[in-house]
């Protein structure tokens, strides 16, 4: 029985450690970024809704080789706007969805991709693209130098 406890706690702390940390609040956002001098990387979603966001999740976001190294080197903001009731988020995130809209996704593109400095200066932008994890992350990274 230890041994069964000990194995599932040590299974546990494995899965919370790959566990992709995503925020939705822009200003915390920034503030984790500029104490740990790591980019945002800011994501314009529909996730209910945009067949390309839901494959960018599927083939990107979600992959453990994204999940590992966005842990290390990305601040993860999300911008989500759902569209079914069962998936409706707060007035106030909504709101604050908008205003990031507003700012950063003017022309309203699903999904849109857009890489921060910790200040909120645009570095790049990019979408959903037919690609690997580590060309993804290339692509990101390119946006850094």
């Amino acid at each position: 029985m230890k041994i069964i406890f000990t194995t599932l706690s040590l299974l546990l702390c494995i899965a919370m450690a790959n566990a992709q940390e995503w925020h939705t609040d822009f200003s915390k956002a920034k503030e984790i970024a500029a104490t740990s001098n790591k980019p945002i990387v800011l994501v314009f979603q529909g996730s209910d809704w945009c067949g390309p966001c839901i494959k960018l999740d599927r083939e990107i976001w979600s992959t453990e080789e994204f999940k590992t190294y966005s842990n290390e080197h990305y601040i993860m903001l999300k911008a989500d706007f759902p569209r079914k009731k069962s998936n409706k988020l707060s007035e106030e995130q909504t709101e604050a969805n908008k205003k990031l809209a507003e700012k950063y996704n003017k022309q309203g593109y699903f999904p849109f991709v857009v890489v921060l400095n910790s200040k909120g200066e645009v570095l790049g932008e990019t979408g959903y693209k037919k690609t690997t994890p580590k060309k993804y992350i290339k692509e990101i990274n390119a946006f850094l130098k």
